[in-house]
């Protein structure tokens, strides 16, 4: 089983499926994008689902498919379709924009291994939402929304805090579980738009965008499970619920059940660190199951006991784009 020096078991990985993206939102990459990759440098999904399934033989049982945008790379449906033939994974996950989705909803829920969405929609309001994604596309995501909000599909709504921009409507997103059955999930803004630690005048941190929200509503924390990234919270009568992810402040560290794999194979054992090792070139030169396993085994024992000690172990300052490391 893959279990690091400090005792925790990683049943959880996060698969970026590409750098490419159709939106360019403020917190993730400059105006301009990024530099994507060469499609050559990028995993093929027989290379990804033979990870996968190496993994899978050392207790992973839950992956999270991410991207960039996962619906930009050409057969994305046909990816899942094929990783739904492993039998060792319980669970796959998918994290979007909702720029793409609406049309595969049916199909998606015809496979049983697909049960949650996250949806990223950082504004209710169309203006204020071309701003930070520079695409004015809120109409067709917000009906994706409630398309999904409908669906069998289990929907968590991820809302990056950004100061200057959203923090005035986090009471409103609140207030959308009142009537729908979806948890909102907040995230402390990270320094990775491809720039660095953006200036702001006021830090939103866990405590603070807790306690606007108790200006409005009474709430009480609800149970989650042990490595869960998110503390979540219900407003009494309402359908569904909300949480906050300190993915900043970093304060959930100690049950960390996760590692990251880039679209170019860079295994990370934290979004904090450089990456440790690229399983691409591994692989493409010949490495066996054996020799992967062997690997896995090997690299979880470097991960660190949290962010912040990943981030001091950096060789360079935190300036890459989410959208290469998998949002």
């Amino acid at each position: 089983m893959l279990t690091d020096t400090f005792g925790r078991q990683i049943n959880y990985v996060r698969l970026a499926v590409t750098d490419r993206c159709n939106l360019r939102c403020q917190y993730c990459m400059p105006a301009h994008g990024i530099d994507i990759v060469p499609r050559k440098e990028l995993l093929t999904y027989k290379e990804m689902y033979r990870i996968i399934r190496v993994l899978t033989e050392l207790g992973v049982n839950k992956i999270r498919l991410t991207g960039g945008e996962p619906f930009v790379r050409k057969d994305f449906i046909g990816f899942l379709e094929m990783l739904s033939f492993n039998d060792l994974l319980d669970d796959i996950n998918i994290t979007t924009n909702g720029a793409l989705i609406v049309n595969h909803i049916e199909t998606l829920e015809q496979l049983p291994k697909v049960k949650n969405i996250n949806l990223s929609i950082d504004s209710l309001q169309r203006e204020k939402f071309a701003i930070i994604t520079r695409r004015d596309v809120f109409p067709g995501v917000y009906d994706t929304f409630l398309k999904l909000e409908q669906s069998k599909l289990n929907l968590k709504l991820n809302v990056v805090v950004q100061s200057g921009f959203n923090t005035d409507e986090l009471v409103d997103f609140v207030a959308l579980t009142k009537d729908k059955n979806v948890s909102v999930r907040f995230i402390e803004e990270m320094p990775f738009n491809g720039k660095g630690q953006r200036n702001t005048e006021e830090k939103w941190s866990f405590t603070k965008i807790l306690q606007t929200i108790a200006q409005e509503f009474d709430f009480k924390e609800i149970p989650s499970e042990k490595s869960s990234t998110s503390k979540n919270y219900k407003v009494a009568n309402h359908k569904g619920s909300f949480g906050i992810i300190p993915a900043f402040t970093r304060t959930i560290c100690n049950d960390c059940n996760r590692i990251r794999i880039t679209p170019t194979g860079t295994f990370k054992n934290c979004l904090f660190d450089d990456g440790v090792f690229n399983l691409r070139d591994f692989i493409r030169d010949g490495a066996s199951n054996d020799d992967l396993k062997e690997l896995f085994l090997k690299l979880i024992k470097e991960k660190p006991e949290n962010g912040f000690i990943a981030e001091a172990n950096r060789k360079g300052n935190v300036s890459e784009s989410m959208s290469t490391i998998g949002g």
